[in-house]
């Protein structure tokens, strides 16, 4: 007797419009209460924020495999990683072209996320020889370490899209490098804040009910684009408003 196909209720738009509401509630969360709070709902807010991150990831894997036009497609995220390098550190407090105060979290994510597309294209084109694969790999997540969530953002999208049709590897995937960046995070950041990293883990039940649809409304993707630097700025307003020109996070 065969067993029923599991239903699957979330498309791409749903996944992409709860990462846009979890990552704005994160990022309020640090202009209201800037720092490593040791608060609980202060911690519950940031987690709800870890829901961002993988379904980040796990759309930029499906985006290399779907897009028409890989040039554009990498166009198109360089393009908004510059533009939300800006925005990432006015909202955050971050100099723009200073490295003084640290080399992790000086830019936005968006930049890890155009390497990791960058190196998905480059390391499955044919005439690319194994160690050139891991040069460009190896590279990609040093130039990646003075963004937020640093090479893990390039490592997972990699992985995930390897693991494409194997959810469970996914999921693995998602727990594994989140850990590397806890560890990480555990002794260069705040220990707390770490061990809070892991819940992205929240994200995969989420993941799992991914259909495999983008959704009727086609606009999904320009809004996440436009709506990711704009409102960083508006989180950097609302900072100043409150603290003055101080860092949100040290």
């Amino acid at each position: 007797m065969k067993s029923k196909a599991i239903k699957k209720h979330l498309n791409g738009n749903q996944l992409k419009l709860i990462a846009i509401i979890a990552m704005t509630i994160d990022h309020l969360t640090w202009a209201f209460f800037p720092g490593y709070q040791k608060v609980w709902w202060v911690f519950c807010l940031h987690i709800i924020g870890r829901l961002t991150a993988p379904i980040m990831w796990f759309f930029i894997a499906e985006g290399c495999f779907y897009t028409h036009d890989k040039r554009k497609y990498l166009s198109r995220l360089l393009v908004f990683a510059v533009i939300s390098h800006f925005a990432y550190d006015f909202a955050f407090g971050v100099p723009f072209f200073e490295l003084s105060y640290g080399l992790l979290n000086r830019t936005s994510v968006m930049w890890s996320l155009f390497l990791a597309a960058a190196v998905i294209f480059a390391i499955h084109i044919e005439k690319i020889s194994t160690v050139w694969k891991y040069v460009i790999i190896f590279g990609a997540c040093i130039l990646a370490l003075p963004s937020d969530w640093s090479s893990i953002a390039v490592m997972c999208p990699l992985f995930i899209y390897e693991h494409r049709g194997n959810f469970k590897r996914q999921a693995v995937d998602i727990v594994f490098w989140t850990a590397v960046y806890a560890v990480v995070y555990f002794f260069a950041m705040d220990k707390i804040y770490g061990i809070l990293q892991m819940f992205t883990f929240l994200s995969i039940p989420l993941l799992f009910q991914y259909n495999g649809e983008r959704g009727k409304w086609k606009g999904m993707k320009w809004l996440f684009y436009i709506y990711y630097p704009a409102h960083l700025i508006v989180i950097g307003i609302i900072r100043i408003l409150l603290n003055g020109d101080i860092p949100l996070i040290a």
